[in-house]
């Protein structure tokens, strides 16, 4: 019979820094039967499944439902990976509603760690929890690291870091040298429907994912250098929730057993490199234009915190690129000039706005749909 995810007798449960007795809301995950973390509407997960919600980076956060096992097949790789097993102490920093500190979690208790559950701390609580509990391992995100960085107080003495989400830039690498000095950095490639695609290690060059994750196999398929990510792993989802008022479609392609999720790149001495989503994608003047790989390049200019880039219909040029900063605006005409050094003056943003406040989903992304509203005329 199917059923749950099963508690390591040695796990333990650590809330706000405080052990508790109950598992609260990850009691679903052990009970046997189908659960989901966030979201609304009736629970379309079976027997030996589970439901968890996508970033929402390209729209509404999306309900998927997945196996028990294609999680749990990953949780023995990581236990050899990370060091992960009984008496180890794993944190993670954001809410359970978030499908990679819901993994996170899940995993940790699963292998008998103690798990330490900080989304409810200001980053200055989560540091000093992080340091008062020694804690070993950390899952999260670029952002949500960013904000622990900059909130100052004790070293983070964990040894690991496992990042997921979006890419790291040098600067917060740079932070996370000075408020984490003894940790090492494993970034991953993944997503809610695919969980690990790629991992990352110590010699894995800045600009690249990482190498397939164990067990997984890509398939790079079309014409040109850049070309479309087909994935075929253990790890992969069943299908998105269908319920009214979901996005039945989604935004994955199954092809046979492989998994598209519209995202291009290629392949370089092992290594993945990501181009950007397909959707994103946009021509000017006959040029491919891919934002991510601009918004990576700005954000790892001085006085530049935070990217987006996005088109914006042009009378004279028919489609031209916006980019929305955050940071210090003093830098704007040097982030101009080195973006269209990189670039060319096609494919570079030709205004620049800045924010004080920067858009975010639940999930920690950039709310690109709000930052399209804010440059639309």
């Amino acid at each position: 019979m199917k059923r749950g995810f099963v508690l390591h007798p040695r796990a333990r449960l650590f809330a706000g820094g405080q052990l508790v007795a109950e598992l609260g809301p990850l009691a679903g995950a052990f009970a046997g039967g189908p659960f989901r973390m966030g979201g609304v509407g009736a629970l379309q997960a079976g027997p030996g499944q589970f439901e968890t919600l996508t970033s929402g980076s390209s729209g509404n956060p999306r309900r998927i439902v997945r196996s028990v096992a294609s999680w749990t097949a990953s949780f023995a790789v990581n236990a050899d990976l990370f060091g992960i097993g009984p008496g180890a102490r794993v944190a993670v920093l954001g809410g359970l509603e978030q499908s990679l500190a819901l993994y996170a979690a899940v995993e940790a208790l699963s292998l008998g760690a103690d798990l330490h559950l900080l989304s409810a701390l200001r980053p200055d609580r989560q540091r000093l929890t992080l340091a008062h509990h020694a804690v070993e391992v950390i899952y999260a995100t670029p952002a949500q690291l960013r904000m622990l960085a900059e909130a100052g107080g004790p070293a983070v003495l964990a040894r690991l870091i496992v990042v997921g989400g979006s890419k790291l830039d040098a600067g917060l690498r740079a932070a996370l040298a000075v408020a984490a000095p003894q940790a090492s950095i494993r970034e991953f490639y993944g997503a809610a429907e695919a969980s690990f695609i790629t991992l990352g290690e110590a010699g894995t060059p800045s600009e690249s994912v990482g190498a397939p994750y164990p067990g997984v196999q890509l398939d790079l398929r079309g014409d040109g250098d850049v070309r479309q990510i087909w994935v075929k792993s253990p790890y992969l989802f069943d299908g998105y929730a269908s319920d009214a008022g979901d996005d039945d479609a989604g935004g994955a392609v199954w092809d046979q057993g492989w998994l598209s999720l519209g995202e291009l790149g290629w392949m370089l001495a092992g290594n993945l490199y990501l181009a950007g989503r397909a959707g994103r994608m946009v021509t000017v003047a006959d040029q491919n234009v891919f934002p991510e790989a601009i918004e990576a390049f700005m954000v790892g200019l001085a006085g530049v915190r935070q990217a987006a880039v996005v088109p914006r219909a042009d009378a004279l040029r028919g489609v031209v690129m916006v980019a929305v900063l955050q940071g210090d605006p003093a830098v704007e005409m040097a982030v101009l000039k080195a973006t269209r050094a990189r670039y060319g003056p096609l494919k570079s943003p030709r205004f620049v706005l800045w924010l004080s406040d920067w858009p975010q989903l639940p999930s920690g992304k950039t709310d690109l749909q709000a930052i399209a509203r804010l440059v639309t005329p």
